[in-house]
């Protein structure tokens, strides 16, 4: 009978705790939470009694009949109480700083120094080219450049064509044209002889604007305590250019000195067109003709300078020793054992170059024939003249005053006098 009871407890146990086990599912209800150790231990302890007050009868039943052991059913689980979460905290995520890009500091250029408007203002430069007569390239104390036209001067033009109408009394002729460009290239030569490289004053003129048309400064240049645009109008290598500035008059008197003088450009005022020429020679060997006046600059081009030598005598002429000058006795000598046939032409180069039968080269650094006017003259083998060939102003400067004609086997000799 205790034993059925014990079961019958047993079996409510289990029907509670599968019921709270299934009530897990759902809606939480108050005896979830409640331990469930209250309920199991009192039955426990019930069923030990029952089994220690029937001894004798339990070990006769269990000697007979298998008796299943019973069964203890613990649950020790207890369903936690619910705890709140505690939120948490956001952590703050530092914004980074910005670390500023190094920017490089750029190398400033220096500025032209500046130049006033009024007034006059010297300033220390150096001459770093010098494009021609009357116009230089300059550099400034602070390393900034910058061009100079000279102030109230004007040197022919070496770059574009000349113009003889801007030069009194000089012909609008291809002798003048000539004779101008000839002194253009001498006044760029003056010029950079003068002042490449040096350092001198450039002055400005309280009269005179700072700059001119073509944004070049203009203004004087001082050298040595002399005022070079004032030096180029008196020796003759430039004119007064018609402008406001104070020297004017002090310029204007020096031109008409070197027009008086005919000085530097103002010989051009005399020259007559060299063309081919009539030889002043009796004698077998002519100048045919002059190309005094190369292309562009004579210095850099010297074989388009030459003189052409024709023979019109009916013999060979044997030249050997024979020599060519000019009016200042630059000297060529004919090669040892050259000879020119009859109505033949040689062509005397002032370059370098081989010699041909056809061509000969003067081997010269530098222009020989002037531009303006000079004497072909030519001596043979035994120091006698044999050609005095005078052309542009030389033509009216050089005559002959005695001319006496012999002829021999070899040559012709002309007995002259020579004008200085």
């Amino acid at each position: 009978m205790m034993y059925r009871r014990t079961l019958i407890v047993v079996f409510s146990l289990s029907v509670v705790v599968i019921l709270a086990g299934c009530g897990g599912t759902g809606s939480p209800t108050p005896t979830q939470e409640k331990p469930t150790e209250a309920v199991t231990s009192p039955t426990v302890v019930e069923t030990e009694q029952a089994t220690s007050a029937e001894t004798s009868d339990s070990e006769t039943t269990r000697t007979g009949t298998p008796t299943d052991s019973p069964t203890t059913i613990t649950t020790a689980s207890q369903t936690p109480t619910a705890s709140t979460t505690p939120t948490p905290t956001p952590t703050l995520t530092p914004t980074p700083t910005q670390t500023p890009t190094p920017r490089s500091t750029p190398t400033q250029t220096p500025e032209p120094t500046k130049t006033p408007d009024s007034g006059t203002t010297e300033l220390t430069v150096t001459i770093t080219n010098v494009i021609d007569g009357d116009t230089v390239d300059i550099e400034f104390e602070n390393g900034s450049t910058d061009t100079v036209r000279l102030l109230g001067v004007d040197t022919p033009e070496v770059h574009v064509s000349v113009d003889p109408s801007e030069y009194e009394g000089i012909p609008d002729t291809e002798a003048g044209r000539e004779c101008l460009r000839d002194w253009g290239d001498q006044a760029s030569e003056y010029a950079k002889d003068e002042l490449t490289g040096r350092t001198v004053t450039l002055q400005f003129d309280e009269k005179s604007d700072s700059r001119g048309s073509y944004g070049r400064l203009l203004g004087y240049l001082i050298v040595g305590g002399e005022n070079f645009n004032y030096q180029l109008v008196s020796g003759g290598y430039a004119r007064v250019y018609d402008s406001d500035f104070t020297q004017s008059d002090r310029f204007y008197n020096a031109e008409d000195s070197a027009q008086s003088s005919q000085t530097g450009v103002w010989e051009c005022r005399s020259v007559t067109t060299p063309t081919e020429t009539d030889s002043q020679s009796d004698g077998p060997l002519v100048v045919a003709e002059i190309h005094e006046d190369a292309e562009g600059n004579e210095n850099e081009n010297l074989n388009d300078e030459y003189v052409v030598f024709r023979n019109e005598g009916d013999e060979e002429l044997d030249l050997s020793e024979w020599r060519v000058e000019d009016d200042v006795e630059h000297t060529y000598h004919f090669p040892d054992g050259f000879t020119l046939g009859s109505g033949e032409k040689v062509t005397l180069y002032t370059g370098s170059g081989e010699d041909t039968e056809t061509e000969l080269y003067w081997g010269s650094g530098s222009a020989i024939w002037n531009n303006g006017g000079d004497t072909v003259f030519v001596y043979d083998d035994n120091d006698a003249l044999i050609i005095q060939e005078p052309y542009g102003a030389s033509n009216q400067k050089n005559t002959i005053v005695i001319a006496s004609l012999i002829t021999t086997a070899s040559a012709t000799v002309v007995v002259r006098h020579r004008s200085k």
